[in-house]
């Protein structure tokens, strides 16, 4: 049955409840927001320099102080080095260098945390690839927990994997912050993103089902500005913490309040379209009734529809006493459905990866931590407001292949002409590849929930959200090995930019259509033709007699069916009051056909 045409309308559609729970469940992108974005500030590393060691200086230095000391002790610009004297009485000047024996000191900054994971266990100079790995571990963490989570959203439920992951977050989160060596912060990390990323993709999916054709990209893009809005609020976060305990248990504490108030299953209902998908009908029936009040809809106004509705879908499920789930391993036998999350995961791996490319051309315009984390956020809100100005009039495929074709003209540009631009033209093009590159991870993670069935959109999400989270971990991996590899990193996801191009044609477009439901449904998209202008062509050689202006509006089900059983009715009374007008003339004209026979 057309869950959007039929049943969602019936219960009141996108009405009072249904733009409540809408609301309601984009607040939990905010303490989201912190928890992964507050890995760049826990391990921000502060400018250092050797602790000086009077030990290593000559007896008659080693009663230095201050500046002179310094000076003494460490080269200039030098951050891990401290200069070696030779024996007593072989001179002052310094013979060589070797590393720091004392340990560092930090320079604090003025506003900000002023201790964090590297100042905690002196993650600096040989140590330093220490932090990238803590960052990359906890991406893999939101990998694992996108993929794991995925599959039980489409076999547990989203509601019960939403509640699940986000209760035991608090406790791995309160571990984050009691960590007591190197080792445990990067474990109790890990687990807490892949629970974090649970959390994020069951309310995602949820809040896609809950929402008609017509505000689906509305309320995805408002849970968008509220995400920006966590990850606005982490700098303020973090002036007032000042420690990176605290704000890790800020965080916590967020999430708790929030899991104390979405416990209520009023403020995060199951997911009505999955019930009916996998075949838990009665389960399903509630979620509409309670839909329908909620939304102002009395049942016994019209208990007529109803009943029919529900018979309906009783004769629609087979008789079926089971749910039917499906695995993550029944996309890989479809084509249709695998083509489409290839191609997404695709963009979304791109879009995410070559982020970098663009944000390392502004490190020598960047004073500190703080301009670069802004333009992001800044570029991620203008990204959201474009998208939401572009998608619904020109669909979804053209902005997606108007995105990806401006994210690789900036990419190919910076490659091949930064020693020819200008500075301000270079920050032009970085700004405008940055902007683009989100507005294309964000679109190919709506794109894919669209097209992808209900009954695997769990896992199907959950594999294109992991690609992106592939794409994103380039970054810390880049900094172990000190950015090495930079320039064929930058070739690679230009060239997969321009390629991805091709491949966003051979997508279906899924603006203002129903969510596919069945894998049957996934199965019979198709992608629209290239140009309209064919399509118009064939329409002006097969003219019909009258004027083909149509005011209709969208194809409405109920009113089809009304139709066919009004012409069933004409037809049977127009057939019985024709055949009793017949057969008297019959006569008559076999004496007619007589009469001239014998003339």
């Amino acid at each position: 049955m057309d869950f959007d045409g039929q049943l969602l309308r019936q219960v009141g559609g996108f009405g009072r409840r249904a733009r409540l729970l809408a609301a309601a469940s984009w607040l939990p992108n905010v303490p989201l927001a912190l928890g992964l974005a507050a890995g760049l500030l826990l391990a921000a590393t502060p400018q250092h320099r050797c602790r000086p060691d009077p030990a290593l200086l000559p007896p008659e230095l080693r009663n230095a102080s201050g500046p002179e000391l310094l000076n003494a002790s460490t080269p200039p610009g030098s951050h891990c080095l401290l200069y070696r004297y030779p024996p007593p009485g072989g001179g002052l000047e310094p013979n060589g260098t070797g590393p720091c024996t004392r340990g560092w000191e930090y320079v604090l900054p003025e506003a900000g945390l002023l201790s964090t994971v590297v100042t905690q266990w002196d993650l600096v100079c040989a140590n330093h690839w220490q932090v990238p790995l803590e960052q990359t571990t906890h991406l893999l963490g939101w990998l694992i927990g996108y993929m794991a989570f995925g599959s039980a959203c489409d076999r547990f439920g989203r509601r019960a994997t939403f509640i699940s992951s986000l209760m035991l977050s608090i406790p791995l989160g309160i571990a984050v912050a009691l960590a007591v060596n190197y080792v445990m912060l990067v474990l109790t990390r890990l687990l807490f993103g892949a629970l974090l990323a649970g959390t994020f993709l069951s309310l995602y999916v949820a809040r896609l089902e809950l929402c008609d054709p017509p505000h689906r990209l509305a309320v995805t893009m408002g849970a968008g500005f509220f995400w920006v809005a966590g990850e606005l609020l982490l700098p303020g976060l973090a002036v007032a913490c000042k420690e990176w305990r605290l704000l890790q248990g800020t965080i916590v504490l967020g999430l708790t309040l929030l899991a104390a108030c979405w416990w209520c299953p009023a403020l995060s209902p199951e997911s009505g379209r999955w019930l009916l998908a996998t075949q838990q009908l009665e389960e399903g029936k509630q979620v509409l009734r309670d839909l329908a009040e909620g939304n102002g809809i009395r049942l016994e106004d019209d208990s007529y529809t109803w009943e029919h509705l529900f018979a309906e879908l009783d004769n629609l499920s087979g008789g079926a006493s089971l749910p039917q789930y499906h695995s993550i391993c029944k996309i890989f036998r479809t084509r249709v459905i695998w083509k489409n999350s290839l191609i997404l995961g695709f963009t979304a791996f791109i879009g995410s990866g070559i982020r970098h490319s663009f944000t390392r051309n502004l490190t020598s315009y960047a004073p500190g931590f703080y301009f670069p984390y802004f333009l992001l956020v800044a570029s991620e809100a203008v990204a959201l407001l474009f998208l939401c100005l572009t998608v619904d009039h020109f669909g979804r495929r053209a902005a997606l292949l108007l995105s990806t074709i401006l994210t690789g003209v900036s990419s190919l540009l910076l490659l091949a002409l930064t020693q020819y631009l200008m500075s301000w033209l270079i920050v032009l093009l970085s700004v405008l590849g940055i902007l683009t590159s989100q507005a294309v991870s964000a679109l190919s993670v709506l794109f894919a929930g669209e097209v992808l069935p209900t009954v695997v959109r769990g896992a199907g999400l959950g594999l294109i959200l992991a690609a992106g989270l592939v794409g994103q971990a380039t970054t810390p991996l880049m900094e172990i090995h000190n950015s090495h590899g930079f320039f064929l990193h930058h070739v690679i996801f230009a060239s997969f930019a321009i390629l991805s191009v091709l491949s966003i044609m051979l997508l279906p477009e899924s603006t203002s259509r129903p969510l596919p439901d069945s894998l049957r449904d996934g199965e019979s998209q198709h992608r629209p033709p290239l140009f309209r202008s064919s399509q118009r062509q064939r329409h002006k050689d097969h003219l019909p007699l009258l004027s083909t202006c149509s005011t209709a509006g969208p194809y409405d089900p109920d009113s089809y069916a009304r139709l066919v059983s009004a012409t069933k009715k004409m037809l049977g009374s127009h057939r019985g009051a024709s055949s009793g007008q017949t057969r008297p003339l019959l006569p008559a004209r076999s004496r007619h056909n007589s009469t001239l026979e014998g003339m």
